[in-house]
């Protein structure tokens, strides 16, 4: 059977409440006569025969719940997981309203938060409007917009765009929104999160007021209810299985490993060694980690390859072309960099430093588990962050196992399993008689007739220890002689020495205010500051400011600060000895969705 789109039949949500249900329950076959499965749901024949082509048999909760409801042109605000069909269960109704070889006009836009879920949306919406003849346009950043105009000017019938981009359009009046139908936000949380919050409401403004508009999240922060209670006029209300926390996690099985920070590259190493992971995603907080890390990795025998915000579109296509035909085996990269990834070998995702938004948590480990596939979440923890996995625990209602960091006496019992089962795997091949010129060619005596090697019972021992020898070897095996500290007993109790103890320290100055505690920044305690051209008008938090200087220059929250905001610029404290690495990374960085400019700030 064909391997249907990533959003396919039966995912994730197979093992929870509602879909148990449905397999357990002892409902009647359908008669031949009796409609079943999509067919139910009243969508044309030709989205039909084209789901069937595709594999697809039954609709996914999500599916089932939905489809109708948008049918009838109403408004939806949803709540699903990654992996759960959701992608179906928009496109099949805004496919169902074109007719077959329907004139090339724009009746629905769809926006999405990154270029590579606008690239995966595409496709299957491409698939399944194939019997129809309809065209679907991706339309994002770093791809040449002329190609982009081309398309549109020759009319496309449902464009996938990034926020940006779509609005870049609709100010050149490329994209003509008046016939727009339909408007959805997929994944909307992840839109908000990502500062797209005003470009969102400007396209949604310059659509039609009549539009039907469909919001899809995989959590309910407020910001999703203000812009549904503002854009959408009585919205129907579809949750399944608790948005990320139910389907996106239970099919994943979690493990936290504490180790002390120091030890980290080590123990990610070891770790990669006695899972053998088919394919694995690596998230780091900066690009200088993924940097680092991915040099170790490949150090260590690894294929190794980096993701990052400091890539361009092309050579980031290049990377996700080498995971998805096996010539990589490990990806590194950032939160921003791996969003909407979809790699159907990846059986291993690793958080190198635990998020501290529970949210990131489960939509990092969604990138296994999905479409009813199996994986592994592991998270490389410090002692003190063991408050940061209890919020994790408390949204995804599962406990996390703490398991200890293997030894080398396990990373070579392990060692030892592979080569045994790549050994058997080699002798279960039918072409071993090809290499038994090498074998005679050992037993042949030299030219003195003494014999090279011992006599031929021994001989065949001894070539099977060294064909053992160079197997394992050829593997990497026994590369790794340095025991890890197990940190898992270590407490998160603050040390409360004379002299550790935190200060309040700063006062209002020049209309702004320092938001944050003083802290020990460096190990000399010295502090300098940084001018940032945001301020309060710009929407700027200080929250965003710590998150923006971390992110992107790999500082601590506890190196950040005081920060002092005022109405058009924002002073922010960091270590006198890293202002200039600060300046360098973060400089070009965004915020809200408006470029930062940086630079030393002198009073």
């Amino acid at each position: 059977m064909p391997t249907p789109p990533y959003d396919g039949w039966f995912p994730s949500s197979r093992v929870g409440p509602i879909l148990s249900d449905l397999l357990d329950s002892e409902a009647p076959a359908a008669s031949e006569d009796q409609p079943s499965g999509f067919a139910t749901l009243g969508l044309r024949s030709e989205l039909l025969s084209a789901l069937t082509t595709l594999g697809y048999e039954e609709p996914t909760p999500i599916q089932r719940e939905t489809i109708p409801l948008l049918m009838e042109g109403g408004d939806l605000l949803g709540q699903a997981a990654t992996g759960t069909g959701k992608t179906a269960a928009f496109a099949l109704p805004v496919l169902n309203r074109i007719e077959p070889n329907d004139a090339r006009i724009t009746t629905a836009l769809v926006l999405v938060p990154t270029r590579e879920l606008a690239m995966q949306v595409s496709e299957a919406m491409h698939k399944y409007g194939s019997k129809q003849g309809v065209k679907v346009l991706p339309i994002y950043g770093g791809q040449p917009i002329g190609r982009q105009l081309d398309a549109l000017r020759r009319g496309v019938h449902v464009v996938v765009a990034t926020p940006g981009r779509a609005l870049d359009h609709i100010r050149r009046g490329s994209l003509d929104l008046d016939a727009i139908q339909t408007v959805i936000l997929d994944e909307a949380d992840e839109m908000l999160d990502m500062g797209f919050s005003e470009d969102l409401e400007e396209i949604l403004q310059a659509t039609p007021d009549d539009r039907q508009t469909v919001l899809f999240s995989a959590t309910m922060p407020p910001r999703i209810n203000a812009i549904a209670k503002k854009y959408q006029r009585d919205p129907q209300r579809v949750q399944i299985g608790g948005g990320k926390t139910t389907p996106g996690t239970s099919l994943i099985q979690q493990t936290v490993y504490f180790v002390p920070r120091n030890h980290k590259p080590n123990a990610l190493g070891r770790i990669l060694d006695i899972e053998a992971p088919t394919a694995a995603l690596v998230f780091c907080r900066t690009r200088n980690e993924v940097d680092s890390l991915t040099e170790t990795m490949n150090g260590r025998g690894y294929r190794a390859e980096a993701l990052h915000g400091g890539m361009n579109q092309q050579q980031r296509d290049r990377v996700m072309s080498r995971l998805r035909d096996g010539t990589a085996e490990l990806l590194l990269a950032t939160d921003v960099a791996a969003r909407g990834l979809d790699v159907d070998t990846l059986t291993h995702v690793i958080n190198f430093e635990v998020p501290s938004a529970p949210e990131s948590y489960v939509h990092r480990i969604g990138r296994v588990g999905r479409a009813g596939r199996e994986g592994i979440a592991i998270t490389l923890a410090e002692p003190k962050q063991k408050r940061l996995l209890k919020n994790i625990e408390r949204l995804t209602k599962q406990n996390i196992a703490v398991k200890k960091v293997p030894s080398v006496a396990d990373l070579r019992a392990r060692q030892i399993e592979l080569t045994v089962t790549a050994l058997r795997d080699a002798l279960a091949s039918d072409d071993l008689e090809d290499y038994s010129t090498v074998l005679d060619k050992l037993a042949v005596c030299n030219d003195d007739g003494d014999p090279d090697t011992p006599e031929p019972v021994d001989l065949e021992r001894l070539v099977a220890l060294a064909a053992i020898k160079l197997v394992h070897e050829g593997r990497g095996a026994e590369l790794d002689e340095v025991e890890i500290p197990d940190a898992s007993y270590k407490d998160n109790k603050r040390d409360n020495r004379p002299g550790n103890k935190h200060r309040k320290s700063g006062s209002p100055n020049e209309g702004g205010k320092f938001t944050k505690k003083s802290r020990d920044h460096s190990d000399n305690g010295q502090t300098a500051s940084v001018y940032i051209g945001l301020g309060r008008k710009a929407g700027v938090r200080p929250g965003d400011l710590v998150g923006a200087i971390a992110n992107e220059a790999g500082l601590t929250g506890k190196q950040i600060g005081p920060i002092r905001i005022s109405d058009h610029y924002s002073v922010v404290g960091v270590p006198v000895d890293a202002v200039d690495h600060v300046i360098a990374q973060v400089g070009g960085a965004s915020v809200r969705g408006k470029k930062m400019k940086i630079r030393r700030y002198v009073e």
